[in-house]
C-alpha cells in the first residue's frame, strides 16, 4: 500500500540486517533442535516436550512484549533487551543441565526471541507506511532477506552438522543470536510519541468488529494447514520412499518461490484488495493441501504444490502484516502483531503438533494433509466473511 509519493525516510539495512540474521537463527535452530536433543541421548517424548517450546511460548511471550511496547513506546529497546538476555541464556546450552535444566534454559530463550518478530513487525511497518498503508514493495524487500538467511543456514548447517557432528549447535546458537544482537543495536532507537487516539481506541475494541474476529479465525485455520506441513511434510516423503536430498529439494524451492514474491509483490498486490488476497491465499492453499494429500507419488506435482508457497505463506504474510497494520492504530499496533504471532503460529502450533500426531498415529500421515486440506477450506470461508464484513476494503498498494 504505496501512496504516489512516499516521503523520504531513513535506511531500511538495519531492518533488512535484523530480518536476515533473526531468520538464519530460526534456519538452523528449529530443523536442527531435535537432532542436537538426539545427540544429547534424550529419549522421544522429552525431544517432543523441548521442541514444542517455540510454539508453547507463542501464547505468552509476544503479547507480553507487545503490551510493554505499547504502553512506553520504547519498541528498539525491548527488541534490544530481548536479543541479549536470548544469546546469554544460550551459553547455558554449553552446560550440562540435565532435562529440568534444559527445559528451563530454552524456555527462557524462546520467552525473548519468540516475542522480537512482532515488535520489528510493528516498527518496519511504520517505517514503511504513510498515509495510504504500508508500502509492501520496500516491505518486501526487506522481508526477503529474512528468507535468504534461511536458506543459507538450513543448507549450510546440514553441511556442517553432517561432516562434524552435532556437538558444535550451541555455539551455532550463540553466533547467529550474537548477530541479531548487533543487528539490533543498529536500529534506529526513536521513542515513539504517544498517539492523541491511543486511550480512545483499545484492543478489545479493535476485535469487538466482525471483521477482525473472522480475520484471526481465518488467520489459525489457514496457518494450521502450513504447520502440519512444517511438521509432517518431510516425514510423510520419507515414508513415501523420497531420498533426503529430494525431500531438501523441494523445501529449497518453496523458499527460493517465497523469496521471488517478497522481490515482486509491489507489482501484484494492488491487484486485489487485502480481504481479496486472503481468500484467494486461502483457495490456493486448499489446492496445495489437496494435491499434497492425493498425489504424492508424481514429484511433479508436489514441486508445483510447493510453488503455491508463494501465494499461501509470502503473500498471505505481507498481507496479514498489512491488515493488522490498518486495524490496529496507534499504540494497539505491537500488540495486534503479537496476536497474529499468538493466534497464528502459538496455538496454531500447539494444535497442529497435538492433533496431527493423534491423527497420522491413527490413521497415517497422509490423512494429516486432508485434514489440512479441510482447515485451508475453513480459513477461505472465514476470509471470505472477514473481506465481505470489513470496510472500506483498502488495495494492497
Amino acid at each position: 500500500m504505496r501512496s504516489p509519493t512516499v516521503p523520504a525516510q531513513a535506511s531500511l539495512w538495519p531492518f533488512a540486517a535484523l530480518s536476515a540474521s533473526y531468520f538464519a537463527h530460526v534456519g538452523f535452530f528449529n530443523p536442527y533442535l531435535p537432532l542436537w536433543l538426539n545427540h544429547l541421548g534424550l529419549g522421544l517424548l522429552t525431544i517432543g516436550v523441548l521442541t514444542s517450546l517455540p510454539s508453547a511460548t507463542r501464547l505468552f511471550a509476544p503479547y507480553l512484549w507487545a503490551w510493554l511496547s505499547d504502553h512506553t513506546g520504547h519498541r528498539v529497546w525491548l527488541l534490544r533487551y530481548c536479543a541479549l538476555l536470548a544469546l546469554l541464556a544460550s551459553l547455558a546450552l554449553w552446560v550440562e543441565w540435565g532435562v529440568v535444566g534444559l527445559f528451563a534454559v530454552l524456555l527462557l530463550m524462546f520467552t525473548h526471541t519468540s516475542g522480537m518478530m512482532p515488535l520489528s513487525e510493528t516498527v518496519l511497518a511504520q517505517r514503511v507506511s504513510t498515509e495510504a498503508g504500508i508500502d509492501v514493495r520496500r516491505y518486501g524487500r526487506v522481508r526477503v532477506w529474512g528468507s535468504l538467511g534461511f536458506l543459507v543456514t538450513v543448507l549450510l548447517a546440514g553441511a556442517w552438522f553432517e561432516r562434524h557432528g552435532m556437538g558444535s549447535f550451541p555455539a551455532w546458537t550463540a553466533w547467529t543470536l550474537l548477530a541479531v544482537v548487533v543487528s539490533v543495536w543498529f536500529m534506529p532507537s526513536v521513542r515513539e510519541p504517544r498517539h492523541a487516539h491511543a486511550d480512545a481506541v483499545s484492543v478489545r475494541h479493535v476485535l469487538a468488529r466482525p471483521a477482525v474476529r473472522w480475520f484471526f479465525v481465518s488467520l489459525f485455520l489457514h496457518v494450521l494447514a502450513h504447520i502440519f506441513i512444517y511438521i509432517f511434510f518431510s516425514l510423510y516423503l520419507h515414508e513415501l520412499g523420497y531420498s533426503k536430498t529430494t525431500i531438501g529439494l523441494l523445501w529449497a524451492f518453496a523458499v527460493v518461490v517465497e523469496i521471488g514474491w517478497f522481490l515482486t509483490q509491489g507489482r501484484w498486490m494492488p491487484v486485489l484488495p487485502l480481504g481479496g488476497w486472503l481468500v484467494l491465499a486461502g483457495v490456493v492453499a486448499v489446492l496445495r493441501m489437496w494435491a499434497t494429500a492425493a498425489w504424492p507419488h508424481w514429484l511433479g506435482v508436489l514441486f508445483l504444490a510447493q510453488a503455491a508457497h508463494a501465494i499461501t505463506f509470502a503473500a498471505h504474510h505481507s498481507v496479514c502484516i498489512a491488515w493488522v497494520s490498518q486495524h490496529f492504530p496507534g499504540r494497539t499496533q505491537a500488540r495486534g502483531q503479537a496476536l497474529y504471532s499468538v493466534v497464528g503460529y502459538g496455538m496454531a502450533g500447539v494444535v497442529a503438533g497435538l492433533l496431527g500426531g493423534w491423527v497420522s498415529s491413527r490413521w497415517g500421515l497422509s490423512a494429516v494433509f486432508w485434514v489440512a486440506t479441510g482447515a485451508a477450506l475453513l480459513a477461505t470461508g472465514a476470509a471470505w466473511v472477514s473481506a465481505r464484513t470489513c470496510a472500506p476494503a483498502l488495495r494492497g498498494r
